[in-house]
């Protein structure tokens, strides 16, 4: 019997074929006598422009040079190293490792880096040398977004390979790590993806029956999605073209976890395909306050920062990002999406939803 070959066993084969050669630039360099060096993408806000193609911000052309001949330059590098070859143990051994194991793995190795910051840092230069995100060389934040809804999953990942889940089997809803993100999608019942930026809402609109009444994949993201969430939306999207709709608070940090989903994020913009720019920000806008009497609160100096900072991004130009940017300004408010329940529990599903989804489908 032939041994099964998921989406996930080429990337992890393509990532392997980067790293090696990565390793032979490297070992090249040591065997003409000329010092090693790398070219490494610059990561700075002024280095990121829109990419019409991908519909997102990514990285521009300019590069930083990383050299053994610059005695500063000695220890990133060794440590850049260090990273790539623990990032092809993890793959060859089928092993996983947050980015905070990853920081105790190279201090017990003996690997110099400061704080887990540093090697923070050096893991997502190593993502733009090789053009793939971290996730994809078996390295990840620790998991706080789920997913519950009508869709069966089959693992691919060593020691689970085959095995299938039925993601409305658990009212928590199910953990998004590795394991799901790369999961292969087998069957699925729903027809559009609610992504919640709230738990107590999440668990709402599960309780509700959200899920079945709109025909939806439930997705909590904890407040800014994890990467890992981000790709699994995305695929989502495009392998089972499902629209997708996310809700956030209605304040500027609500406001901007919608954007970097469909937009992406500046953090983020050396990997590419993780935003969603076809998603659509269903609220709860800052003009639903008004519309809906919802209790809220002033906005504090620091939310009114954001907002500026918000006004002067590229990304919140267009409508409805700059039309609720400008109701910030007149309401000087803001509210959570728990607002709604001053109507009763069962009002953001009964009564908010089904009056978004109209209104946005109208569009």
């Amino acid at each position: 019997m032939s041994k099964q070959i998921y989406a996930s066993d080429k990337i992890k084969q393509a990532v392997l074929e980067r790293l090696k050669k990565l390793g032979e630039r490297v070992v090249s360099d040591l065997e003409r006598g000329a010092f090693p060096r790398l070219e490494i993408p610059a990561r700075t806000t002024s280095n990121i422009v829109y990419d019409e193609r991908l519909r997102q911000y990514v990285l521009g052309s300019r590069r930083m040079e990383r050299t053994a001949r610059n005695v500063r330059h000695l220890r990133p590098f060794a440590q850049l190293l260090w990273i790539a070859a623990f990032a092809k143990q993890l793959i060859q051994r089928g092993k996983t490792s947050t980015l905070r194991d990853t920081y105790y793995v190279a201090i017990g190795e003996g690997i110099d880096f400061e704080d887990q910051d540093e090697s923070d840092e050096l893991i997502m230069q190593l993502e733009s040398i090789l053009d793939f995100p971290r996730e994809d060389f078996n390295i990840f934040p620790e998991e706080r977004a789920s997913i519950y809804g009508d869709l069966v999953i089959e693992y691919t990942v060593p020691g689970f390979r085959g095995k299938r889940i039925d993601l409305s089997a658990h009212p928590d809803g199910f953990a998004i790590g590795p394991a799901l993100t790369t999961a292969e999608f087998v069957k699925c019942g729903a027809e559009q993806v609610f992504v919640i930026e709230k738990g107590a809402v999440f668990a709402r609109f599960v309780e509700e029956g959200a899920d079945k009444k709109y025909k939806a994949i439930l997705i909590h993201t904890a407040g800014q999605s994890p990467r890992n969430c981000r790709k699994l939306i995305r695929r989502l999207h495009d392998e089972l073209n499902l629209p997708i709709y996310v809700f956030t608070d209605a304040d500027p940090w609500g406001v901007h976890i919608a954007s970097v989903l469909i937009h992406g994020s500046a953090l983020s913009a050396h990997i590419k395909e993780i935003n969603v720019p076809d998603a659509v920000w269903a609220g709860v806008w800052p003009s639903d306050i008004r519309r809906y009497k919802l209790p809220s609160m002033k906005l504090s100096e620091r939310d009114i920062k954001r907002i500026q900072e918000l006004e002067n991004d590229p990304r919140y130009q267009n409508d409805p990002w700059r039309r609720e940017i400008k109701e910030f300004w007149k309401i000087k408010r803001k509210a959570e999406l728990e607002a709604f329940s001053r109507y009763g529990l069962e009002f953001i599903v009964e009564e908010f939803l089904p009056e978004r989804l109209a209104e946005l489908q109208k569009r």
